[in-house]
C-alpha cells in the first residue's frame, strides 16, 4: 500500500504536470495561430475576430510581447470569476450554469467537512495506537493511523465518529435541499422568461398504427383532428431518404472542391488548375478541375431532384412516427402529458426535443424495438461492469506490492527499488486506472444511442447513468474489494475464516492511499489537462495542414466542444461519493477533494466561457439525477459506517446509525415530491398565461408560418438548391392576417426532406428568432445508418 512517501511523490509528480499544462497553456492560447483553439466560442458568437488579419510576417503566427506571457499565466483565473452568473446564462446557457453549480455546491458541503473533520476526527484517531498493537497481523502506513482503523475495537471514541456522522449527513442534507430549491428556481425562471419557441408548441407521436387504406400522414392528421379539434394545428411526418442523404453528402464534398479550386483560380489567374480523373487523382487524363467539378455537381443535381420525387411516391418510405404541432402551449402540454389511446403501446406522444437536440436516426424505432433494445444494452452493460473487472484488479496489484511480495517473494528485488517502488505505489496505479475509463464513455454513449432515446441531452443523462454505475461498482466498490483482498492476501490464506470479516473492517479505510493517488491524476493534473486542450490543438493543426481548402473548411476544424455531460457528471458524482464516504472513515482524504473542487470550478468556468459551444439547452434537466446519487453517496457512507462499526465491537453507538438511512431515504423522497415535477412536466396554469399574454400582446400572429419550418434539417439549411420549391414553405406568401390558428387547416401539404444521417451541431438564438443556424458534418459514403425525409402538413 502507498506510504505516507508515495503520496509525497504522487503529489509531486502530479503538481509538477498540472503547473506544467498551465504553463504551456499560458504560452500557447496567446499565440495568434491557436486563437480558434483556446476561444472558439467568442469566434462563434461573432464576439472575437481572427488576430492574424491585421497582422503581417511572422506576427500572424507568433506572438512576441513577452509581458503578455507573464500576464497569461494566471490571469485567466480572474478572468473566469468576472463574468456573473446571470451574464453565463445568457452567454453560455442555463445549462452550463447549473453544471457549474455542482462545484460550488461541492464547495459548500466540503469546506465545512474538512475543516470539522481535521479538528475534531484526527486527533481522536491518532491518538489512539490500535494498528501499532496489530502490526504483526495487518499491513498498514503512517497515513492509515489517521483513519477509523487505528481506534481500539469497542471503544467509547466511537461517539465521536457517530456525533460526526449525523453532523455531517445533516449538513448535507441542508445544502442539497437549498441548491435544490435554487435551481428548480432557477429553471423555472429561465421558462418562464423565454420567448416564443418552437418546442413549446410541437408534440413528437411514435408507434402511429397503419391502418387499412390510409397512408400514416393520414392517420395522424386525422386521430388529432378528432382528438384535439380546438388546438391541433398540423403535423410533420418522417420518410426514410437514405440515397438521397447520400447523394447531398456527395454533393457538399464535390461543392468543397469547387471552392477550393476557385479559390486557388482567383489567387494565381494566369493558371487554370487542373488535375487527373482516376482514382484519388492519381492516374488518367488530366482535365480543368473546375469544368471538371463543376459537372459533377450538375450531374447530382439532377439526381437529387429525381431521387427527391422519388421519395414520395414509396409508400414504404414513410415511418410510424411525426412531429404534432399546436395552435397553444395549453394544447401542446395536454397532449405531451396525457395518454392518447386505449391501447398503451400505440400513439405515444411526449414533448418534441428543441431542433438541434434532437438525435435524428432514433425516431422511428418501434415501441417493441425499443423494449427488447433496452433489455438487450441492459445485459450489455451489466456484462461490460464485470469485464473491467479484470482491469481493475490489474490496477490494485500494482497498489498493494506488499502483498503481492508475500505470495510471490521471486519480485522483491524490483519491488524494493525506492524510486520504482514510489512510482509503482504512489502514481501508476492512478494513471493507469485512467487509462482504462479513457474509452469507456464513448462505449456507453454507443449503447444509449441503441437504446432509441430521442434527443441528445436524453442520450446523454443515459450517458452519464450508466457510467455513474460503472464507476460506483468497478472503480470504487470494486477497488476496495479487490484492494483489501490484494494488501491482505497473505492473511486471507492463513488465518481462521471467523477472522476475515475484522481484517476487511480494519483494511477498507486504509484504501484511501489508492483514492489519494487517483484524485491527483484525475481531478488535479488531469483537470490542468483540460484547460490545455493539447487534442483538438494537435487536430486543428493537422486539419489546417492537410484539410482545409476553404475558409468554410476552418470553421469545421474549430472544434470547440462541450461540457461532456457522459464523462464529467459521472466523474463529479464519484467526488462526492469518496467525499462522503471517507469524511469520517478518513478525513485526510478530504483536502485532496477539496482541492480539486476549487481547481476544476475555475477550470471549467473559463472553458465554459470560452470555449465549449452549448449544443443544446435542457434548462438543467440533469440536476435531478445529481441530486439522487448524492444522495445515493450519502446512503452508501451510511451503511460502510455501519458495517464498519459492527466489525469494531462498538455495541453502544452502532445501533444509532440506522436512523441515518431512514432520514435519508425519507428526505430524498421529500425533495422528489417537492422540487422533482418541475424537471417533468410543464404546468398548464403556465401554459394557459403565456398563451393569454402572447394573444393580446400579439393578435395577429400567424403561428403557421412560424412553425412551418422549425424542424427543418441541417442539411437544407447547406444547400438551397435543393429544396426545389417543396422543401420549404414561403413563408412571404403565408397571409399574415389568416383565421385563428384553432381552425381546422386543409391546405395542401408541402413536402421536407431530411437526412438524419448524423448528430449536428448547432448555432441557435434561442431568445431572438425562430429560425435556426445549423453546422452540419459530412458522413462517409458508405455510412449505411438510416436518414430519414419529413412532410410538412399544415
Amino acid at each position: 500500500m502507498a506510504s505516507l512517501e508515495d503520496i509525497a511523490v504522487s503529489a509531486f509528480i502530479n503538481i509538477l504536470s498540472a503547473i506544467g499544462f498551465l504553463l504551456a497553456f499560458a504560452v500557447l492560447r496567446v499565440q495568434p495561430i491557436n486563437s480558434r483553439v483556446y476561444y472558439p466560442k467568442l469566434y462563434i458568437n461573432g464576439s472575437r475576430g481572427s488576430p492574424r488579419g491585421s497582422m503581417n510576417g511572422v506576427l500572424r503566427f507568433v506572438n512576441f510581447n513577452i509581458w503578455s506571457y507573464v500576464v497569461s499565466f494566471l490571469s485567466w483565473m480572474p478572468e473566469a470569476l468576472k463574468m456573473s452568473q446571470t451574464e453565463v446564462i445568457q452567454h453560455a446557457g442555463l445549462d452550463s450554469a447549473i453544471y457549474l453549480r455542482i462545484y460550488i455546491l461541492g464547495l459548500k458541503v466540503f469546506v465545512p467537512l474538512t475543516i470539522a473533520a481535521l479538528l475534531v476526527i484526527i486527533p481522536v484517531n491518532v491518538s489512539s495506537e490500535t494498528l501499532h498493537d496489530l502490526k504483526k497481523d495487518v499491513l498498514f502506513s503512517d497515513i492509515d493511523k489517521l483513519s477509523i482503523s487505528n481506534v481500539k475495537p469497542g471503544s467509547e471514541r466511537f461517539w465521536v465518529h457517530l456525533s460526526m456522522a449525523y453532523i455531517f449527513t445533516l449538513w448535507t442534507s441542508y445544502m442539497l435541499y437549498t441548491e435544490y430549491d435554487n435551481v428548480a428556481f432557477m429553471r423555472l425562471h429561465f421558462l418562464a422568461s423565454q420567448h416564443r419557441r418552437v418546442e413549446q408548441f410541437t408534440v413528437v407521436v411514435r408507434n402511429v398504427p397503419q391502418i387499412s387504406g390510409h397512408s400514416i400522414a393520414e392517420s395522424v392528421d386525422h386521430f388529432f383532428r378528432k382528438n384535439h379539434p380546438d388546438h391541433y394545428l398540423s403535423h410533420q411526418a418522417v420518410y426514410n431518404a437514405n440515397k438521397f442523404a447520400k447523394l447531398v453528402r456527395q454533393k457538399g464534398r464535390l461543392q468543397n472542391w469547387l471552392d477550393y479550386y476557385q479559390l486557388k483560380f482567383e489567387r494565381n489567374p494566369d493558371k487554370r488548375p487542373t488535375r487527373k480523373i482516376g482514382f484519388l487523382g492519381l492516374y488518367g487524363h488530366r482535365v480543368d478541375s473546375i469544368d471538371y467539378y463543376r459537372r459533377r455537381i450538375n450531374a447530382l443535381d439532377r439526381r437529387i431532384a429525381s431521387e427527391h420525387q422519388k421519395i414520395f411516391k414509396d409508400p414504404k418510405a414513410i415511418l410510424p412516427v411525426a412531429f404534432v404541432t399546436f395552435g397553444s402551449r395549453w394544447g401542446a402540454a395536454v397532449c405531451a402529458q396525457t395518454q392518447q389511446s386505449k391501447n398503451p403501446t400505440l400513439w405515444l406522444t411526449e414533448w418534441a426535443p428543441e431542433p438541434r437536440d434532437v438525435y435524428w436516426k432514433n425516431l422511428a424505432i418501434p415501441f417493441v424495438s425499443l423494449s427488447i433494445r433496452r433489455l438487450i444494452i441492459t445485459i450489455a452493460v451489466f456484462s461490460l461492469v464485470f469485464f473491467y473487472m479484470i482491469p481493475i484488479t490489474f490496477v490494485q496489484s500494482l497498489a498493494n506490492l506488499e502483498g503481492l511480495e508475500k505470495v510471490a517473494p521471486f519480485l522483491r528485488p524490483v519491488i524494493e527499488l525506492t524510486l520504482i517502488k514510489s512510482f509503482l505505489q504512489g502514481f501508476l496505479p492512478g494513471l493507469a486506472l485512467k487509462i482504462f475509463l479513457y474509452i469507456l464513455p464513448t462505449i456507453l454513449m454507443i449503447m444509449s444511442k441503441v437504446e432509441g432515446y430521442l434527443s441528445l441531452s436524453a442520450l446523454e443523462r443515459r450517458a452519464a447513468s450508466k457510467y455513474y454505475y460503472f464507476m460506483l461498482v468497478n472503480v470504487f466498490l470494486g477497488s476496495i474489494i479487490a484492494g483489501t483482498a490484494f494488501e491482505q492476501l497473505y492473511y486471507f490464506l492463513h488465518q481462521s475464516p471467523t477472522q476475515i470479516p475484522r481484517t476487511i473492517g480494519v483494511s477498507i479505510p486504509m484504501k484511501a492511499t489508492f483514492f489519494m493517488t487517483y484524485i491527483m491524476v484525475d481531478g488535479w493534473a488531469g483537470v490542468a489537462g483540460e484547460i490545455l486542450r493539447l487534442k483538438p490543438l494537435v487536430i486543428y493543426h493537422l486539419k489546417n495542414m492537410f484539410l482545409v481548402k476553404t475558409d468554410r473548411d476552418r470553421d469545421k476544424a474549430m472544434d470547440p466542444g462541450s461540457i461532456g455531460l457522459p464523462e464529467n457528471l459521472p466523474t463529479l458524482q464519484l467526488y462526492f461519493l469518496l467525499g462522503l464516504v471517507y469524511a469520517v472513515v478518513t478525513p485526510i482524504l478530504l483536502p485532496f477533494v477539496l482541492v480539486f473542487f476549487i481547481f476544476a470550478f475555475l477550470v471549467y468556468r473559463h472553458q465554459i466561457i470560452n470555449v465549449y459551444n452549448q449544443e443544446y439547452e435542457s434548462a438543467g434537466a440533469f440536476w435531478p439525477h445529481v441530486h439522487s446519487r448524492i444522495i445515493a453517496s450519502l446512503l452508501i457512507s451510511q451503511l460502510l459506517l455501519l458495517g464498519l462499526l459492527s466489525t469494531k465491537k462498538a455495541a453502544h453507538s452502532t445501533p444509532l446509525l440506522i436512523i441515518l438511512p431512514v432520514l435519508t431515504v425519507w428526505f430524498h423522497k421529500y425533495c422528489k415530491s417537492r422540487f422533482e415535477p418541475a424537471f417533468r412536466k410543464y404546468p398548464l396554469e403556465e401554459a394557459m398565461e403565456k398563451d393569454t399574454m402572447e394573444k393580446a400582446s400579439e393578435p395577429n400572429l400567424n403561428l403557421k408560418a412560424y412553425l412551418a419550418d422549425a424542424y427543418l434539417h441541417p442539411i437544407f439549411q447547406m444547400f438551397e438548391d435543393v429544396e426545389m420549391g417543396e422543401a420549404r414553405v414561403d413563408k412571404s406568401q403565408t397571409d399574415l392576417n389568416s383565421p385563428q390558428i384553432t381552425e381546422p387547416i386543409s391546405a395542401p401539404s408541402p413536402h421536407h426532406a431530411y437526412d438524419f444521417a448524423s448528430s449536428p451541431r448547432y448555432q441557435y438564438d434561442h431568445d431572438s428568432s425562430p429560425h435556426y443556424q445549423y453546422e452540419h458534418d459530412d458522413d462517409d459514403d458508405d455510412d449505411l445508418s438510416p436518414h430519414y425525409v419529413y412532410h410538412h402538413d399544415i
